[in-house]
């Protein structure tokens, strides 16, 4: 079943400079502030198919997250078939420069989109993008207070790319490696083999 998750418009206005900033180097938003075609998918930036996975529903006990009235994006369960296939796990990432200084200090918001930043930097180092992760782990400093902005930036970053089927995710409140971090994420991607970038 085809889900298709649209751009939350609220979720692609940013609400501080810090997060627009964020979004113009992700390549979400122009200089003037209009909403960017999403990045091709691997079939067409790499020239490689994504690896066959498909979303896990149980509709009979379980709803689905980003049928909620307030959407949430992530599916239930994912299923691939390993064989053949590089894994890229993604440590937790953070809002953390080249220097390694923590970015945007108190504001959630530029903090989630320049970890989202920091993880798509690390994808591509390895010819993968978000269309091939298959799992997050999302760790947030207080996750009452900013879980509804994580879930709208997250819902429209997701929309924004077409991510379907969404990768499987867990919301974990949590403290971080520093105290200044208000977010943290694990990503693990999926690649057919022999198609990520040399390790050297």
């Amino acid at each position: 079943m085809l889900q298709t998750i649209s751009p939350n418009a609220a979720g692609l206005t940013p609400a501080s400079p810090a997060e627009r900033e964020e979004m113009i180097a992700l390549g979400i938003l122009s200089g003037d502030g209009t909403v960017l075609p999403p990045p091709l998918r691997p079939e067409a930036a790499f020239g490689r198919p994504v690896v066959s996975r498909r979303a896990v529903s149980a509709h009979q006990v379980l709803n689905e997250a980003h049928a909620y009235a307030r959407p949430s994006s992530f599916a239930r369960a994912i299923r691939f078939d390993p064989a053949r296939t590089s894994w890229l796990l993604v440590s937790g990432t953070a809002s953390i420069d080249e220097s390694g200084a923590t970015t945007h200090l108190g504001d959630f918001r530029a903090q989630l989109w320049r970890t989202y930043r920091n993880i798509t930097a690390l994808l591509t180092a390895e010819g993968a993008n978000w269309h091939d992760v298959i799992r997050t782990s999302c760790y947030l400093r207080d996750i009452e207070r900013d879980y509804k902005d994580f879930n709208e930036v997250r819902t429209a970053f997701f929309g924004w790319l077409g991510l379907d089927p969404l990768p499987a995710s867990t919301g974990i409140q949590a403290r971080l490696c520093r105290e200044d971090l208000l977010v943290e994420i694990e990503a693990i991607a999926i690649v057919p083999a022999g198609e990520s970038a040399e390790l050297g």
